[in-house]
């Protein structure tokens, strides 16, 4: 009980936060423009916390603003706020978050096999939430200019370009800029979800969960404390989010393909194909990371090639495994695909939950063995030891 009202104060406090934030913002839109011009960049700082804040936390962040934004608003003007200052929308959102609190708080004490399912529809709500908001809320909620007295006094002498509205052109070239940084620090975001999605250990989950509250709790503190240093703070977020984009792309596919053909039951309806198959790599190969979503197929000289698209977009790329034997690994989780040098072998490539129970098939179409590997190698050993020692005795192979 006290470890969910940990998390439940947690994650209040981040609301309230995001809801104070998003009142800054609002007050500062109803000031005179001459005291907006004795504060300049203040607005564009709190979008740039604001966005940031909601990119890291979608669901809370949306719903916190448009909360803000529905008891800001006068009561008669209430019907003509956005979709997520509806009380509909911002209600249901923050009880979302409340029972995503409280499933987080008592997650520890939760088996992992009852945990998982909620987990999972968790990651489904990030991922719904955070395009949602990148495509409906970062286009309406971001506003780095409202006045543009100084552009409109330069172009007084310009019948062509006078009456402009500068605050509208500078917000329309902004906007690309804040929808990819927005992605970008989501995309970071969400792969949290993807990690404590994969983790067996309820106490990472738990942790994990700790550091994306703190980091979204120090951008909505800087941000009240003072405009400027949280949008520094923010654009530092930003940027390491940046280098860890590709790394989080990565891994936020591979835990999509893992939810999907779990929940679907992939396996059931899947059969390889005869020349190429999907895969991730196991390790980095070549410089190409790992993680890398790609084909496996083998050509005529006999070669592995694994041909992969960068981004899943990019153009294709091909890529040779080095030489050597290869086996098809039969896990404990997920088949591999994997290099083997005498005793000793490492996986080179992981196949989807779709491919279990079709590792046999596999490696016929790859004309390569098959083993044992990992956990599923010892326990295997072990139940081979047990039924010998009551005297059942292995099938003979067949050549």
């Amino acid at each position: 009980m006290k470890r969910l009202w940990l998390w439940f104060t947690a994650f209040t406090l981040c609301g309230f936060i995001l809801i104070a934030q998003a009142g800054q913002g609002s007050s500062l839109a109803q000031k005179p423009a001459a005291e907006k011009k004795t504060a300049p960049g203040v607005e564009a700082a709190q979008t740039i916390s604001m966005l940031t804040g909601v990119a890291i936390s979608p669901l809370l962040g949306v719903s916190a603003v448009g909360a803000w934004k529905y008891f800001d608003a006068p009561k008669d003007q209430r019907a003509n706020l956005p979709w997520y200052a509806q009380p509909w929308f911002w209600l249901l959102g923050l009880g979302l978050v409340a029972a995503v609190a409280a499933k987080d708080a008592i997650g520890p004490a939760v088996p992992t096999v009852l945990k998982k399912p909620l987990d999972v529809a968790e990651a489904v709500e990030n991922k719904i939430s955070g395009l949602v908001a990148a495509g409906a809320f970062v286009p309406s909620a971001a506003t780095f200019l409202s006045v543009a007295q100084d552009v409109t006094a330069a172009s007084a002498g310009w019948p062509m370009i006078a009456g402009i509205d500068g605050a509208a052109i500078v917000n329309a070239l902004l906007l690309p800029f804040a929808v990819v940084a927005f992605l970008i620090v989501w995309l970071v975001g969400h792969a949290i979800n993807m990690l404590i999605l994969l983790s067996p250990f309820a106490t990472v989950d738990a942790a994990l969960k700790a550091f994306r509250a703190f980091i979204l709790s120090t951008v909505c503190a800087t941000s009240f404390v003072d405009p400027y240093v949280g949008a520094v703070w923010a654009l530092i977020i930003i940027g390491v989010s940046y280098f860890l984009a590709g790394w989080a792309f990565r891994l936020t596919v591979f835990g999509t393909l893992f939810i999907t053909d779990y929940v679907t039951f992939k396996r059931t309806r899947f059969l390889p194909d005869d020349r190429a198959n999907w895969m991730f790599l196991a390790r980095e190969i070549n410089g190409v990371p790992i993680r890398t979503f790609g084909k496996l197929s083998r050509n005529e000289a006999g070669e592995f090639i694994f041909t992969y698209k960068p981004w899943l977009v990019l153009p294709q790329r091909a890529l040779t495994l080095p030489k050597g034997r290869y086996a098809v690994g039969r896990a404990l989780v997920l088949p591999e695909f994997h290099l083997v040098d005498g005793d000793d072998s490492w996986a080179v490539l992981v196949m989807p939950p779709r491919c279990v129970t079709h590792e046999e098939r596999l490696a016929r179409i790859y004309g390569v063995e098959l083993v044992d590997v990992g956990v599923l190698k010892g326990a295997r050993a072990l139940w081979n030891f047990v039924k010998r020692l009551f005297g059942v005795r292995p099938r003979p192979a067949t050549a």
